[in-house]
């Protein structure tokens, strides 16, 4: 068998030292975690905020007189939680404890024709790094080594290879999760969503969510500000093919046929204009292109996307009307992980468009305007400008894209006869590139045309085991990070600061980038002497300090002016081509993409096959926290849920493990139990993301469900900005058959 350049190997060898203590360290947490109930008296406390999601909720640390983490509470003076954090949040504490960390730095060596990972010291790798990244740089340039991240270490990473004159910086939440939304809302209106969302669901008299799983995805401050909307009598509006918490909230659930939302949306549209039902001043001050909009919409009836979403038309122009009822105190929710189909930048143009008719974007119950503070940069010198950006790798594609395409550096790094730079070197932070991009194949195609992978993380996940060095980076609770600086209703600033001393040889994310930084000549970029220097100097900017932010984790600004809403005839220019809300895109249409939407249909499942969906789960973020103690408690494996007419179909029965097989023939590495009921469409199966690890260091999730990333081989690229789809992927139950040791089909 050939021999890859760089095979997958087990991190094995790090798991020498530690292990008793740690997991007695573990046991004696947790029994003291029970003694302690709500009772934080007479311990001591740290400010932090969450790394376990990027909604980085502010919390406090508590520890006993030796030191030892006890508990984590939310902050009171905090808007992304309002002091009551999340079970992933509350939880947290198990990602400090979990004896499966990674330990030491390892680099990957041929040992007797064989490839083993080797500890090293700290010293030894990043002298290694070091000189890989000055030899590519030398003979490619510094733009062709690449940061992908997801996290706050990323802002140090960040740093320093901007220092070295590299922009290749890309989040993966971007093309593979959010992307479309930003897309969609800047050329409407001139401006992004953001990240806490800009929703004000607290005063919303309508909410109206569409395959978004509130309430599962926990997103802290939303779900508390949709329970606050409910309990003053808000309408919740739910389109979804399985019923969702979302769902058993509402007062109408809509189960639509998979791939047919922009029919719904088109035809709600229809409806709001045909009968009068949208806010005919606010269209008239503040919006361009709504004769083009009403002429277009025409054709999109109840009736005709009755044929194709199955849902009735009466439902239709009902929902239509509660909505119209409700406004401007509505929000048809732009949702987050967004890449569906492929035309997902259309489809979320049409949710603006609704926004925008309704009257509800800067609008009390609808989307305000946030604020933050203007946080200043500690000074450096400037950042050298670059021989070529990142977005020269996909040249001609994605224009509209307001941040860069993870997939399209993935795919520029495949050696290319087109390209005078494929990208020879990825720094990894924090974020599992094969559990976060689609199509395994292609990314590990990637990673074996590369120079240099280095994977920075606290977990053995998948990505490290396809790394040359793998850097232990310590959790959130052992560092300082950037001061989170968030746009809310009022402007905030949290702090991170470490509660303990760092596990094992496990470091920084700031220490790592400093340290080689330094090795590659930039000491200048890096002139405070610690973290601790660098957070007092730019909080003394605005007024604050180090040691207050210590006393109190959070502070908030007034607002420079009262513009958290538009005011009634208030004159306002949006940043866009015409300075209005774009019903008809003007950057849509010079791209010579619809400035419409316009309704494409979508494959469907072939016979004997059934679409596959997939979701979040209220105590896990992505597949981050599949190993962690206090988390695998309250669920440790997906399960597959399925309709009960399909399951008669079948013969299966509940918790009865099967494998799936999909469009292309790809087969579960694992197995999961299955899950009859009434919940899910008879034409989909629904599963959580995140599982079905095949890294057996990893002991509470390997081979754990299933990872429904290994099933999504056929991707639909959006071309508007780079996003990929992953829902047009189609799977069938595969059993076992103990008898012949064979998987057989269904």
């Amino acid at each position: 068998m050939k021999t890859s350049r760089r095979q997958f190997i087990k991190t094995s060898s790090l798991y020498a030292g530690g292990l008793a203590m740690a997991g007695s360290g573990l046991k004696a947490a947790s029994g003291l975690l029970k003694n302690l109930g709500g009772n934080v008296e007479g311990l001591s406390r740290t400010p932090t905020y969450c790394e376990i999601c990027f909604w980085q909720c502010a919390g406090w640390v508590y520890k006993d007189d030796d030191g030892r983490i006890q508990k984590i509470i939310g902050n009171d003076d905090d808007p992304h939680c309002n002091g009551r954090l999340c079970p992933r949040g509350t939880g947290g504490v198990g990602m400090y404890h979990d004896e499966d960390r990674l330990k030491t730095p390892l680099i990957r060596r041929t040992v007797d024709g064989k490839q083993v990972f080797e500890e090293a010291t700290w010293e030894e790798a990043l002298d290694f790094i070091a000189e890989k990244m000055k030899s590519v740089a030398a003979e490619f340039g510094p733009e062709c080594v690449v940061l992908f991240s997801h996290g706050s270490g990323g802002a140090h990473l960040g740093h320093m290879l901007k220092a070295f004159g590299s922009q290749s910086i890309s989040a993966p939440s971007f093309a593979q999760c959010r992307g479309p939304r930003e897309v969609a809302f800047l050329t409407t209106y001139g401006d992004i969503v953001y990240s806490p969302e800009r929703t004000d669901i607290r005063d919303s008299r309508c909410l109206v969510f569409i395959g978004y799983h509130l309430g599962e995805n926990m997103h802290n401050g939303q779900v508390q500000e949709m329970s606050d909307a409910i309990d003053k009598g808000a309408t919740i509006i739910t389109v979804d093919p399985r019923y969702s918490v979302a769902a058993s909230k509402s007062k109408y659930w809509l189960p639509i046929k998979p791939a047919t939302d922009l029919a719904l949306l088109l035809s709600w549209i229809h409806v709001l204009i045909e009968n009068g039902w949208y806010d005919k001043e606010y269209v008239e001050k503040y919006t361009f292109g709504f004769e083009q909009l009403r002429e277009h919409v025409k054709q999109y009836t109840p009736e005709w996307a009755y044929g194709i979403t199955t849902i009735d038309p009466n439902v239709i122009r009902r929902t239509a009307k509660e909505m119209y009822d409700a406004s401007p105190a509505v929000i048809v929710h732009p949702g987050r992980h967004t890449t569906w189909y492929g035309d997902d930048t259309q489809r979320l143009r049409a949710v603006a468009i609704l926004n925008a008719i309704l009257g509800s974007w800067g609008r009390r119950g609808g989307f305000y305007f946030p604020e933050r503070v203007q946080f200043p940069e500690y000074p450096t010198p400037a950042y050298p400008v670059p021989n070529r950006l990142p977005t020269e790798a996909y040249a001609g594609k994605y224009n509209l894209a307001n941040e860069v395409v993870s997939n399209g550096i993935c795919d520029a790094t495949i050696p290319s006869v087109d390209s005078d730079c494929n990208f020879k070197v990825w720094l990894v932070n924090g974020t599992n590139l094969m559990l976060a991009l689609p199509d395994q194949k292609k990314t590990l195609q990637a990673i074996q045309a590369l120079e240099l992978v280095v994977v920075i993380d606290t977990m053995p996940v998948e990505i490290t085991g396809y790394a040359d060095v793998v850097l232990p980076e310590c959790t959130f609770l052992e560092r300082y990070d950037m001061v989170r600086v968030s746009r809310h209703r009022e402007p905030t600033l949290a702090l991170r600061m470490p509660a303990t001393e760092p596990k094992y040889h496990s470091k920084p994310g700031d220490w790592i980038a400093r340290e080689l930084g330094i090795r590659l000549g930039l000491a200048a970029y890096f002139p405070w002497k610690d973290m601790e220097e660098h957070l007092d100097w730019q909080l003394k900017q605005v007024g604050s300090s180090l040691e207050e932010m210590k006393r109190i984790g959070v502070k908030k600004f007034p607002r420079q002016y009262d513009d958290l809403y538009l005011h009634e005839g208030e004159d306002f220019f949006f940043n866009t081509n015409t300075g209005k809300i774009e019903l008809y895109s003007t950057d849509m249409e010079e791209e010579g993409f619809p400035p419409l939407p316009v309704y494409t249909e979508h494959e469907q499942p072939p016979e004997g096959f059934y679409r596959l969906n997939y979701g979040r789960a209220p105590m896990h973020t992505f597949g981050r926290t599949a190993n962690n103690p206090n988390l695998t408690d309250l669920m440790d494996e997906n399960t597959l849920w399925v309709n009960p007419k399909v399951a008669n179909l079948w013969g299966l029965e509940n918790d009865q493990y099967i494998k799936l097989r999909n469009q292309d023939g790809i087969v579960s590495t694992f197995s999961i139990k299955v899950r009859i009921t009434e919940r899910i469409r008879w034409d989909s199966v629904y599963m959580v993301h995140g599982f079905g690890h095949d890294n057996k260091k990893l002991s509470r999730a390997h081979g754990r469900g299933i990872n429904d990333t290994e099933l999504i081989t056929n991707v639909k690229i959006d071309p508007v900005m780079g996003g990929t789809g992953m829902r047009s992927n189609f799977v069938t139950f595969v059993f076992e058959n103990d008898n012949a040791g064979e998987e057989v089909e269904a």
